[in-house]
């Protein structure tokens, strides 16, 4: 899709829609409206006028009267509260926005930005908006005929030419980072295996200018990874544990602090012998959207060149049940020599993060954050409105919802107090696997705590907003993305944040 931004007065745009965001109340006697109203030879007026559309989330309407308006088609969309509005609010719309004009057909759109901040941040979350957009998950549809849009033109006042065209170019690497990790999610677990993940993100790191290195299952066993190897030995597929690195050449050599992004990669979780019910298991081909918001932000973190070195881990399997497969009451030895007593093999999650965990403390990270679909007992707390967060620095709990609710992924921040890990003693090893009902995406969270040491570390469930089961407004239905753009914004804020402190 070609994008470009304008400062240039409305009136001579050529796209075959100009959309206009609306706010709730919002009356032709407004600055912005009055001049479209005039414009377009009292139109405006004469729809606020019938009350059938008033600027409430997601009303819309189409204007053919565009008056001394070049283009041939003005599209009303609702706003709802002036107040309530942000970048990432606006990024939604335009979302929104532009999955309503695909469906008529529309291949060229002009969007005007609206909203108070940074013109250049709403021109950036805008152009994420559209691209995100107009994904489609049905990806094995018979129908052939994507509808896409050709063209899209931000319109916005008072950012220099500068600004806005790195903003564009930041919305598009956004955007296409966060649908790559769409695509892995949304596809059927017999297409996306462990190997196939390894593949695919091995195709984006050599198209990026990325290191990558995957290991199979020989090379696990040879290292030691028995908690990943345990939970994939009921498979007939095999593991792969991918690692993604990228690096800034620094003056005069000087060495950059590692952070480590790690993501679970489960393709197809069935809960192994603690086998889940039947209804609603084919959702667990998405319980990769942890390792596929990795992959994503990596790629995003490849194009935008922040001054940071920053590992991309991701440990793939299934979790399948067959005589091969781990028990509970077995015991496995992890990565780094710790012993974990299987009370449920559908906690298997934190079992590979695990020795993904092990593995970034090992290769000297200095910050580790891992995001994985990890609890119902988070979608009971959270629902799909927000991810959970817990960690052992508070500077990066902060950073994380901060970036958060930049982009539009909202966090919340649960405790983490030492005696929740009773609830995972074992008596036999080191640490249990699963902690009982109570509490659960904090054990869950306690028992990767184990594995960090004295590592700041930071954890994302992301069960509740990893994917959707009807489609939005502004988003089809399946795999989110979440958690790409608040990892991308994570990692460049604190490499900006670094660069200015050193």
């Amino acid at each position: 899709m070609e994008i470009e931004s304008t400062g240039q007065d409305i009136r001579r745009l050529r796209e075959e829609v100009l959309i206009v965001p609306i706010w709730k109340a919002e009356t032709p006697r407004d600055s912005a409206l009055a001049l479209l109203d005039s414009l377009t030879g009292g139109a405006i007026a004469d729809v606020l006028a019938t009350g059938e559309f008033d600027g409430s989330d997601n009303q819309s309407v189409f204007l053919h009267r565009t008056g001394e308006l070049a283009t041939r088609r003005l599209l009303l969309y609702g706003a709802g509260s002036k107040d309530g509005m942000t970048p990432a609010k606006l990024g939604q719309i335009a979302g929104a926005a532009a999955r309503s004009v695909l469906a008529r057909g529309v291949k060229s759109i002009a969007f005007l930005a609206r909203g108070s901040g940074d013109p250049a941040v709403l021109a950036q979350r805008v152009v994420e908006g559209v691209i995100i957009g107009q994904l489609s998950s049905s990806l094995y549809g018979s129908d052939a005929n994507r509808r896409e849009l050709e063209r899209l033109v931000v319109a916005v006042e008072g950012a220099g030419t500068a600004d806005l065209e790195q903003a564009i170019e930041t919305g598009r690497t956004m955007g296409e980072a966060t649908n790559l990790a769409r695509q892995l999610g949304n596809e059927p677990s017999n297409v996306m295996t462990p190997a196939e993940m390894a593949r695919r993100a091995q195709e984006m790191a050599e198209r990026e200018g990325l290191k990558a290195e995957v290991l199979g299952e020989p090379e696990l066993k040879q290292r030691g990874f028995g908690a990943l190897l345990a939970v994939s030995s009921g498979s007939s597929e095999p593991p792969r544990f991918i690692v993604l690195d990228y690096s800034t050449d620094q003056p005069g050599g000087a060495a950059l602090e590692t952070i480590a992004l790690v993501g679970k990669g489960v393709t197809f979780d069935s809960g192994g012998i603690s086998i889940k019910p039947a209804a609603s298991m084919d959702e667990m081909k998405f319980d990769m959207c942890g390792g596929a918001a990795v992959i994503g932000a990596m790629q995003a973190i490849a194009r935008i060149k922040p001054r940071a070195r920053v590992l991309g881990i991701v440990p793939a399997c299934e979790n399948m049940p067959s005589g091969r497969s781990y028990k509970p009451g077995d015991v496995v030895r992890g990565l780094g020599g710790k012993t974990i007593e299987i009370i449920n093999t559908d906690a298997e999650g934190r079992l590979i993060l695990s020795d993904a965990i092990t593995y970034a403390v090992e290769r000297g990270a200095s910050t580790i954050v891992d995001a994985a679909t990890l609890t119902g007992a988070c979608v009971i707390a959270l629902g799909e409105i927000r991810a959970a967060v817990m960690g052992t620095d508070q500077r990066l709990i902060d950073d994380l919802i901060r970036a958060g609710e930049q982009s539009g992924e909202r966090i919340w921040q649960l405790p983490l107090d030492d005696r929740y890990g009773e609830q995972i003693s074992s008596p036999i090893a080191d640490i249990k696997n699963d902690g009982g009902r109570g509490a659960g995406a904090i054990t869950a969270a306690m028992f990767l705590k184990a594995f960090a040491g004295r590592t700041p570390w930071a954890h994302l469930d992301i069960a509740g907003t990893a994917w959707i089961n009807d489609t939005r407004p502004f988003i089809s239905k399946g795999a989110t993305g979440f958690g790409v753009r608040t990892l991308t914004d994570f990692v460049v804020q604190r490499a900006t944040a670094d660069a200015e402190g050193s």
